[in-house]
């Protein structure tokens, strides 16, 4: 079993399984036709449940062609441009080539000891993401697995700076279309069920800092302590970004500290012309960025960024036989003191080999791209008397919903556009996703592909429509 591992003696067996492995996946992208076969769970699981994993197979050719049974060929492809469903964006090749290497060498990012070089590329990659934000010479942050997680360790960096041990005064303010994370965290926080203080939003579905400033007042008030202000800069839902500078004008106010969502909008910082969408950021005590979202990189890859360095030591802890307290005085850079994870991948080498390539430009340029479908496509649906759509994009997501001009029950018209979105997934000819707004059921483009054209938005929903009709004529006809 020793020939398995890898090291000098099995770097040409590494070179021909990984090589087999990259043949089969680029010929699966290459004669893709649609994201997804319409494989379902009945389907699909005998085959896996038949698979005994105790009799492996002994052979790389013969797991490859099994993993095609099993998952490569029923997979959901995001390169694919008419997959319009959730935050996946297709990646860029110097990232999968950054994967490749990391997932090799497999360092990891907890100590220097562990890591060396990687734990310097990581730190410079943080440095460049706080000043493209605008955070200052004090600024530091740290790679996460993702969004939820900087949202969380941001909280809690939150909570410990508000310097309080009655967790059951600390607030939390965010709007009512945030990520379902800020909840998640104050209740992983201990921060009760009342914690979160929900702020509605006006028809762009931006916070409404009048009903802000409000809900601090009446917090202060009430004798509670603001805690923590949680704007969004891209939600998940609708891509709105919250008005920044005004969020920042009442947190500077109460003293309350300013998280900034930016794991979507996050790629407008290396956009050429939409930077100034961001303004104001730049006033936040921290920033959640996902690179995995609008960065075109795997997943994961994300990081939490903070104005001063040192409140990131609410997340330190010195264990002797990994990060001893005389490393500090050495001046040894150890990551672990800065994260929620103790073992951790270099997911920064991705980014990192996708700069080195393309630039900052490049990857900006290709957000730009898909903004720019999403106005297009809104302006296809604006102009389309089927569709009811709900706001001008400000990224790359839009939010609508199929409205038939002789069907008027609300309840039926959900159930119409549900139906169509779960026969368009069944025919794998395209994959949307669903929300609600206003407790009705919508539909949803994420744009995250510059492949994708106006003529696959318009193609798809004339498949929309076809599915939806064939519901209704359906409806009439078992009523009557």
């Amino acid at each position: 079993m020793r020939s398995h591992l890898l090291n000098d003696t099995t770097a040409e067996q590494y070179r021909r399984s990984v090589t087999e492995g990259v043949e089969r996946v680029a010929a699966k992208l290459a004669t893709t036709q649609r994201p997804f076969t319409g494989v379902t769970v009945d389907d699909l699981a005998p085959a896996i449940e038949r698979i005994d994993l105790d009799r492996p197979l002994h052979d790389t050719t013969a797991v490859l062609d099994e993993l095609e049974d099993v998952y490569l060929r029923d997979a959901i492809y995001f390169h694919h441009p008419r997959y319009l469903a959730h935050l996946n964006c297709p990646v860029v090749i110097p990232a999968v080539l950054g994967e490749a290497i990391l997932s090799a060498v497999n360092s990891s990012l907890d100590t220097w000891d562990q890591s060396a070089g990687g734990t310097l590329i990581e730190r410079k990659l943080v440095d460049w993401t706080a000043a493209r934000i605008g955070l200052g010479e004090s600024a530091d942050g740290v790679f996460t697995s993702g969004g939820s997680q900087s949202n969380l360790q941001a909280l809690l960096l939150a909570r410990e700076e508000a310097k309080t041990g009655d967790l059951g005064t600390l607030r939390i303010f965010a709007s009512e279309v945030s990520h379902f994370s800020v909840k998640k965290s104050a209740k992983l926080l201990g921060l009760g069920q009342d914690a979160v203080v929900t702020v509605p939003v006006d028809h762009e579905k931006q916070m409404q800092t009048v009903a802000l400033a409000h809900e601090l007042e009446r917090c202060v008030k009430d004798g509670l302590v603001p805690m923590a202000v949680v704007a969004t800069a891209g939600t998940t839902d609708f891509g709105s970004i919250d008005p920044l500078p005004e969020v920042a004008e009442l947190c500077a106010q109460y003293g309350t500290w300013m998280h900034v969502d930016a794991a979507y909008g996050c790629g407008l910082l290396a956009s050429p012309t939409r930077r100034a969408l961001l303004d104001g950021i730049e006033r936040a005590d921290s920033v959640t960025v996902d690179y995995h979202k609008s960065f075109f990189q795997p997943v994961s890859s994300s990081a939490l960024l903070v104005r001063d360095a040192a409140t990131l030591r609410h997340a330190t802890y010195h264990a002797e036989y990994l990060n001893p307290r005389r490393m500090v005085q050495e001046r040894i850079p150890n990551q672990v003191d800065k994260s929620l994870q103790t073992t951790r991948r270099f997911d920064a080498l991705k980014l990192w080999v996708t700069l080195r390539v393309m630039g900052a430009d490049g990857i900006g340029q290709l957000f730009d791209e898909v903004c720019g479908l999403a106005r297009e496509g809104w302006k296809l649906l604006a102009a389309d008397p089927r569709y009811d759509v709900v706001v001008e994009p400000s990224l790359s997501t839009l939010v609508f919903r199929y409205v038939p001009a002789a069907v008027t029950d609300p309840a039926e018209i959900d159930r119409a556009n549900l139906y169509a979105r779960k026969a368009l997934f069944a025919s794998g000819e395209a994959i949307v996703a669903g929300t609600k707004v206003n407790g009705r059921h919508y539909l949803k483009f994420t744009l995250l592909n510059p492949e994708t054209k106006a003529s696959d938005i318009a193609a798809v929903l004339d498949l929309i429509a076809g599915h939806a009709e064939q519901y209704l004529g359906d409806s009439l006809d078992r009523a009557s």
